[in-house]
C-alpha cells in the first residue's frame, strides 16, 4: 500500500512504477534527506506540534536509518517511489506508527527542494576547492616559467611573442571568474524552501526560521509558490559548470596540441596518457582529450534542464523529477576533470628550448618592425606596409627577420638602424610589452602575485563554508 494511497482503488501499474519511480538516482540524496528531516522534526517538537517524546523517538529513528544506510544493510525499492518515501518505510519500521507524524506541515514538494539546496550547497563548496587546487597548478607553472617565449597564436597562426607564464595566467584568470561565480551562486543555494508544503504553506504553526537556523541557511524562500518551483539555483550552477569545463576544455585543446610532434613544446607525464593497442610508439593525451569531449554533455544537462522548465506552470510538476540526474552527472564530471587537472598540470614537463626555438623561427616579431619604424616618426599605416614587404621579401629568400642584414632593410626604410637587432630580439619583444596585463616579464610577475593574493581568498572562503555546511544532526 502506497503512503499516499487511501483514495486509490487500485495498484499502480507496475511500468508506471518504473518509469515514474526516482529512487535509482535520487537515493543519493538519502544524507540531505535524513538531515533535513531532523531539523523539520526538531521544529514540530519545539512549536508543540507534535510531543517531545514523539520528536525525540522520530529522531532515534531516522538516526537509526541513516546508520543502516551508512553500512550498507538497505536495499532501496522502486515500489516506494523515491527517496524520501524509501526512507519514511524504513522509518516506520523502526519506530512504528509514530513515525507517520514525521509528515505534518511538510509535503515531499518542499522536502525534495531542501534536499537539493543542500546537496548543491556542499558540492559549490567541494568544486571551488577543486578550481583553486588546478589554479595552484598553473600558478606552480607559471612561477617556474617567467622567462620562457613561445609564439602566441591568432586564428592558430603564430602572432606575437608571449612569455609561458603569461599564457598559463590567462587560464587562471578563466578559473578565478568560474570560482567567483561559484562562490557567488552560494546566497542564491543556501535558502530554506522546507515549510512551504506543497504550493501554499501549511495550516500548522511551524517555525521556518528556526529549521533554517539548524540547517545553516542564510535565509528563506518568501515565497511558497516561488519554494516549491524554483529551479534557478540549479540552473545558474549549471551554467557556471559549463563555462567552468569550457575553460578546461580550450586548455586541453592546446595541451593536445603542444604534445604533438608537430609542435613539441610539452611533454604530460606517464600517469596521464595511455597507449595504443596496436601502435608501440603512441602515447595518448587521453585525459585532455575525454575532459574536452565530457564538456559536451555538461552543456547537455544545462539545455536540458532550461527545456524542462520553458513551460512548466506553477507550482510542482512531475516534469521536475528530470532536474537531478543532470546534476548529478555534471557534479560527478567536474570533479572528475578538476581531480586530474591540477596533478596533470603539476607533473606537465615544458620543453623551453623548444618553445624559443620556435619563436626563432617565425615572423611573431613583425609588430615590433612596424612599431620600431613608428618610433622612427612614421605613421603606423606606412610602417605596416613596409614590414609586409620586409616578410614578403623573407618568404622569398628563405629569411627571417632577424636574419636580413642592415643593408637589407634600408631597401624599405632609410629609418632602419643598427638598433633594429635589439629590439627584434624574442627577449626584446616580450619585454616592450610593459603595460598592465601585457606579456612583459615584469608585468606576469605582478600578475602571479595578485593571483596568489586571490588563491589565498578562495582558499579561506572554502575554509569558512565548509564550517557553514558542518551540520551537526546525525
Amino acid at each position: 500500500m502506497k503512503l499516499w494511497g487511501g483514495r486509490f482503488t487500485k495498484a499502480t501499474d507496475k511500468l508506471v512504477e518504473e518509469y515514474t519511480a526516482s529512487i535509482q538516482f535520487d537515493q543519493q540524496l538519502w544524507r540531505e534527506d535524513i538531515t533535513g528531516s531532523l531539523a523539520h522534526v526538531s521544529m514540530l517538537g519545539k512549536c508543540g506540534i507534535i510531543g517531545e517524546d514523539e520528536a525525540s523517538a522520530i529522531a532515534d529513528g531516522l538516526k537509526k536509518v541513516a546508520a543502516m544506510i551508512e553500512a550498507g544493510d538497505v536495499e532501496f525499492n522502486v515500489e516506494n517511489e523515491d527517496v524520501h518515501m524509501n526512507v519514511e518505510r524504513l522509518l516506520l519500521e523502526q519506530v512504528g506508527a509514530v513515525g507517520g507524524k514525521l509528515h505534518t506541515g511538510r509535503s515531499r514538494n518542499d522536502q525534495v527542494a531542501t534536499d537539493m539546496h543542500l546537496y548543491l550547497r556542499a558540492r559549490v563548496v567541494e568544486i571551488v576547492d577543486l578550481v583553486a587546487k588546478v589554479q595552484e597548478a598553473l600558478l606552480e607553472q607559471a612561477q617556474a616559467n617567467t622567462d620562457t617565449i613561445l609564439p602566441g597564436y591568432t586564428h592558430l597562426q603564430r602572432a606575437q611573442p608571449i612569455l609561458f607564464a603569461h599564457h598559463l595566467m590567462a587560464y587562471y584568470s578563466m578559473l578565478q571568474r568560474d570560482a567567483e561565480r561559484l562562490m557567488d551562486s552560494w546566497k542564491r543555494i543556501n535558502v530554506l524552501p522546507l515549510g512551504a508544503g506543497a504550493l501554499a504553506g501549511t495550516t500548522f504553526p511551524i517555525n521556518r526560521e528556526y529549521v533554517a537556523e539548524l540547517l545553516k541557511f542564510d535565509a528563506v524562500y518568501t515565497n511558497s509558490l516561488d519554494a516549491v518551483s524554483d529551479r534557478d539555483f540549479i540552473v545558474e550552477f549549471l551554467s557556471n559548470a559549463s563555462l567552468l569545463m569550457a575553460h578546461l576544455s580550450r586548455l586541453c585543446e592546446e595541451l593536445i596540441l603542444w604534445m604533438s610532434d608537430e609542435f613539441d613544446f610539452v611533454e604530460l607525464d606517464d600517469a596521464f596518457c595511455t597507449g595504443s593497442s596496436i601502435m608501440p610508439q603512441k602515447k595518448n593525451p587521453d585525459v585532455a582529450e575525454l575532459v574536452r569531449g565530457k564538456t559536451g554533455r555538461v552543456y547537455g544537462n544545462l539545455i536540458g534542464l532550461l527545456t524542462v522548465l520553458k513551460g512548466l506552470p506553477l507550482a510542482y510538476n512531475k516534469d521536475m523529477q528530470e532536474d537531478k540526474e543532470g546534476m548529478f552527472d555534471t557534479v560527478a564530471t567536474l570533479h572528475g576533470a578538476l581531480s586530474l587537472f591540477a596533478p596533470m598540470i603539476r607533473t606537465m614537463k615544458v620543453k623551453k628550448d623548444n618553445m624559443r626555438q620556435a619563436v626563432a623561427q617565425d615572423f611573431s616579431n613583425a609588430t615590433d618592425l612596424a612599431d620600431y619604424l613608428v618610433g622612427k616618426g612614421l605613421p603606423f599605416r606606412q610602417a605596416h606596409e613596409v614590414v609586409g614587404k620586409s616578410v614578403l621579401y623573407c618568404i622569398e629568400q628563405g629569411k627571417y627577420l632577424l636574419d636580413l642584414s642592415l643593408d637589407e632593410y634600408k631597401q624599405f626604410s632609410e629609418l632602419f638602424e643598427a638598433d633594429i637587432y635589439t629590439a627584434l630580439d624574442p627577449e626584446n619583444v616580450v619585454n616592450a610589452r610593459n603595460v598592465l596585463g601585457g606579456t612583459a616579464k615584469n608585468q606576469v610577475e605582478i600578475q602571479v602575485a595578485n593571483a596568489s593574493v586571490s588563491l589565498t581568498h578562495t582558499q579561506q572562503w572554502v575554509e569558512e563554508h565548509l564550517q557553514r555546511i558542518d551540520v551537526h544532526l546525525l
